[in-house]
């Protein structure tokens, strides 16, 4: 298959995604995505005590158009992050499966009207256990999930008829320039491929892009909408999913 063909009339996708519901999204990221009407796609982590109240400022997110999706209840990671506190190497498949349906709970009551959910895996790492008992919990991502995200090799996209909707690729945007951005999409995007931007915080202290340089990839992405289709995560996994499923 021809990967530019399946976008037409389009050349390639971009889809936007922000982790861990920080409050530079909702204050400067939101509004900005508003002005040039461009959906984005939020993963939380429902996993404070007043997760109700916390997450009410999402709910009009999620009315607005974006996508809410699943980040763990409790964003376990290695427990080399924090020095010997309890991470995915002390976890079983099933005590991480039992984390992520907890958030899910959670959040459709948010985001009700949502049918189809997608997944990242915090840090992108995707194994629980050591060892000989090192477990993948793709599988566990892929039965509940349309798609899941990992982080992917810088300058690489996702052809449509190729990847793993369980783990598509998504490139970080860290201290990541306006310009890089744009050479990224454009380029990417010539080949058919998704691409995928993935933040944090905008204008924070860390995990960071700049207010302007995410500016300029808004503007970009509007001046080129007749050739990119840009679209929350879940939009676009839908579009491969029912593809793969009438080829069948």
């Amino acid at each position: 298959m021809d990967p530019k063909k399946f976008w037409e009339p389009h050349r390639g996708a971009v889809s936007l995604v922000f982790d861990d519901g920080e409050a530079s999204q909702l204050e400067l990221g939101i509004p900005l995505l508003n002005e040039f009407g461009i959906k984005g796609s939020f993963y939380l982590v429902p996993n404070m005590d007043n997760w109700p109240e916390a997450l009410e400022p999402w709910i009009e997110v999620g009315r607005a158009g974006h996508e809410i999706a699943n980040h763990t209840c409790s964003h376990l990671v290695s427990k080399n992050f924090f020095n010997g506190a309890r991470g995915f190497e002390d976890m079983t498949l099933e005590e991480v499966e039992a984390d992520i349906l907890i958030a899910q709970e959670r959040l459709k009551q948010i985001a009700p009207h949502q049918q189809d959910w997608t997944f990242a895996y915090p840090a992108s790492q995707t194994e629980v256990g050591a060892g000989l008992e090192r477990r993948s919990y793709v599988p566990v991502v892929a039965k509940h999930f349309l798609a899941g995200r990992i982080r992917g090799e810088y300058g690489f996209g996702n052809y449509p008829h190729l990847i793993d909707l369980a783990a598509v690729w998504t490139t970080a945007t860290v201290r990541m320039s306006g310009f890089d951005m744009i050479g990224l999409a454009e380029e990417l995007t010539a080949h058919g491929q998704w691409v995928i931007f993935g933040f944090h915080e905008i204008n924070g202290a860390r995990l960071t892009v700049g207010a302007h340089d995410f500016r300029m990839l808004l503007e970009y992405l509007h001046r080129r909408s007749d050739a990119i289709w840009t679209a929350p995560l879940v939009e676009v996994a839908r579009k491969i999913a029912e593809f793969r499923r009438a080829r069948r």
